[in-house]
């Protein structure tokens, strides 16, 4: 069972990923290296927090 809530896990913050990417694309035009690297950390952090308060685990 543990191996179906890791899974869940990823796949939330990965669908979490894929919208703020998306967001983020709508909202700004070009961005330095050291901005996407910050947003794709901002983005990682951010997607598991939700997966993890989604499957209610801390």
């Amino acid at each position: 069972m543990i191996g179906w809530t890791i899974l869940l896990t990823a796949a939330l913050t990965g669908l979490f990923c894929a919208v703020f990417a998306v967001v983020i694309d709508a909202v700004t035009d070009a961005l330095s290296m050291a901005t996407v690297i910050g947003l794709a950390f901002l983005s990682g952090f951010c997607g598991s927090l939700f997966a993890q308060l989604v499957l209610r685990r801390t």
